[in-house]
Parts: C-alpha cells; sequence; structure tokens
C-alpha cells in the first residue's frame, strides 16, 4: 500500500487493545480486582492467583510482550507504506483503554481501526474487548473516535505458518525418536460452557490444531486439544479436559514424551507461566514424562506480516481476505447477537 493510498485509507489511527498485567507486587491485588470486578468469584480465588504473581515478583510479561509487539509491528507497517500512528491501550492495567481513548481525541483521532490481541472468538476474548473499546468512548464523550475491530484470524495462512515454526522448533529439540512418537498437547484457555455454548472459540481451536498438524504431518491419535486456566465455582461445567488430567492419561497410557503447546495465547503471561512452566513441568517431572513447552507466536515474523495483513485488507476494500481450511474468512464487522455474555449463575442464598 502506497502513501496515496494510505491518505485515502477511512482510519487515521491504529488502536492495540489488550489484556494488561502488574509489573509490580504493588500491582497485583488492584490488578486482580480489575479482572474480577462484577464477576462471581471468590476472594479466596483471587487471593491464590495473586499467590501465583508473587513467584513471578508481582511482574507479568504480557505488558512487556505488548511493547515488543509494537516496536515488531511499527516498521512492519511502515515497510508496507501505512503511515498511521499505532496506540495501546489495556483493559485491566496501565496503559489504561480509557486513557488512551482520550490520548486519541485529543490528537484529532476520528476513526481507528482496533486490534483485539485474540485470534478466536469468544465473549471475553472479542466481545468483552469491544465493550471495553465502547466504555472508553463513552467516557471521553461524543468527540471520541469511532473504532471497527480487525476479523479474528484463527484460520489466516500466516498465523498458522507461525504456529506450524514455533512447534517444528519445539519438536527439534526432542532426540529423533521421541519426536516422531511424542504426543501434542494443544492447550488454550477454558470457558464456562456457558460461554463456549455461544461462540465458536472451539471449534476455531480445533481447526487451527487440524491445520497446524496437517502442515506438520501429525496424526490425529498423536494430538489433542485440551484446556487450562479453569477458575469460577467448582459445580460450574468448564470446557475440559484439563492439562494436568491429560499429562497424567498419557503417562498411564505409556507415553514417554510430550509436547505443550499453547496455540489458545498469542504470548506469554502468567496463566502460560504458571499453569504450564510452573504445575505442569513439575507434574511431568513426577510422572518421568519427557516435556518441551512451544513458545507462542510473540513477534514472530509471519505473525507480524500477517496483522499488516489485516490492516491492509481493512484500509482497502479490493484486497482478498485470505483463509484457508474448511472454513472462511471471519466477518469484520461482529453480529450483534455475535459472543453474548456468560448467564452469571445466582449466589446461594
Amino acid at each position: 500500500m502506497t502513501s496515496e493510498d494510505c491518505s485515502q485509507s477511512p482510519y487515521d489511527a491504529i488502536l492495540l487493545v489488550g489484556f494488561g498485567g502488574p509489573e509490580g507486587m504493588e500491582d497485583v491485588i488492584p490488578f486482580l480486582e480489575n479482572v474480577l470486578r462484577g464477576k462471581n468469584v471468590p476472594r479466596e480465588r483471587m487471593l491464590e492467583v495473586a499467590h501465583h504473581y508473587e513467584l513471578f515478583g508481582g511482574v507479568s510479561p504480557i505488558n512487556q510482550q505488548m511493547r515488543d509487539l509494537l516496536a515488531a509491528l511499527k516498521p512492519a507497517l511502515k515497510e508496507a507504506g501505512i503511515s498511521l500512528p499505532v496506540y495501546w491501550g489495556n483493559r485491566n492495567w496501565t496503559p489504561y483503554l480509557n486513557d488512551t481513548m482520550a490520548e486519541m481525541t485529543k490528537a484529532g483521532v476520528k476513526r481507528a481501526l482496533c486490534l483485539m490481541v485474540s485470534a478466536y472468538s469468544s465473549y471475553s476474548g472479542c466481545r468483552q474487548y469491544r465493550e471495553n473499546v465502547q466504555s472508553a468512548q463513552q467516557n471521553v464523550g461524543a468527540a471520541a473516535p469511532a473504532c471497527d475491530k480487525l476479523r479474528v484470524f484463527y484460520n489466516h495462512p500466516l498465523f498458522i505458518e507461525a504456529c506450524v515454526d514455533r512447534l517444528r522448533v519445539s519438536l527439534e529439540k526432542l532426540p529423533p525418536d521421541l519426536a516422531t512418537n511424542c504426543r501434542i498437547a494443544f492447550t488454550a484457555h477454558s470457558l464456562p460452557m456457558s460461554m463456549a455454548r455461544t461462540s465458536d472459540y472451539q471449534k476455531q481451536l480445533e481447526e487451527t490444531v487440524r491445520l497446524v498438524c496437517e502442515e506438520l504431518e501429525i496424526s490425529p491419535e498423536r494430538s489433542a486439544l485440551v484446556y487450562q486456566s479453569r477458575s469460577g465455582r467448582p459445580e460450574d461445567p468448564w470446557l475440559e479436559p484439563d492439562i494436568l488430567d491429560h499429562l497424567k492419561a498419557l503417562h498411564e497410557q505409556g507415553c514417554e514424551a510430550v509436547v505443550m503447546n499453547p496455540i489458545g495465547f498469542l504470548s506469554d503471561h502468567m496463566e502460560v507461566m504458571y499453569d504450564l512452566d510452573q504445575e505442569a513441568v513439575q507434574l511431568c517431572e513426577e510422572l518421568g514424562l519427557r516435556m518441551v513447552r512451544t513458545g507462542t507466536v510473540g513477534t514472530h515474523p509471519a505473525f507480524i506480516s500477517m496483522l499488516v495483513e489485516l490492516i491492509q485488507e481493512r484500509m482497502d476494500p479490493s484486497l482478498p481476505k485470505r483463509a484457508i481450511g474448511q472454513y472462511p474468512p471471519n466477518h469484520d464487522v461482529c453480529p450483534v447477537d455475535c459472543c453474548p455474555a456468560p448467564r452469571r449463575p445466582a449466589p446461594k442464598s
């Protein structure tokens, strides 16, 4: 896209919308209170999660990974001839989305293209981000810029390329005999079934896993989609199986090695670090199960190229929208009833 094309675009800024994370022990409780506000999560569970952060000095890597993403994306956009300013705002911690929206308004931004850092559709991975943007717009007032969301990209060929490369590197860390016969545990954040049933989250994850395995010629018998980071009330059904239960089952089946691939996450953050790098690693050591953990796509060159392509296709509707596999490219504009908020169970009296 040339600079002339860019000047004709309906957009005059790009907004990255992140989750946010604490960057010191004093941030942990206020951050978790932000995340859990309005949710039926016992304080005991919040304090349990706070302990996870304590193990890492109260610092989540997610904010730094967003900075790294910005550092990789800006020159890639410039190389593509896109000269739009790039802003960053978080849902739950600094830089807060409200503050970023005010900054954009003050700078005269009229229409922004938003990247929510999630590859899959669900309430928490898509609609809630859109609601946060709308709330920030309302907080600023009528002068706030209009915001359009980039489509989810679970089946974009460049996203699959990045995922394949990350997994290939992990397999190369195992001796050849183990790499050929190991199991692949693809992990994603578990969701309450009330949320999973009203979105394409599970279907999209299954398709991403299928495409990655197909590219690497990994048979279905060697791979599984499992879940991590379950929270909420024990009596409420969530997506299963849990990664720890799956590892135990693999051990019982005589499996010697497993590659854990957090394919549901774009960057390492506390849930990846604690659930996989702490709990799952410890369990594998206890079971005598050889284990390698795959890196998230992060700033993989193919992933950055995909983000540029997604931005280009929205700036220029004549460009093709790419997707591979059995499903077409996802919609640009979410339907009104897309990924509705889960119905919260009434508290017990």
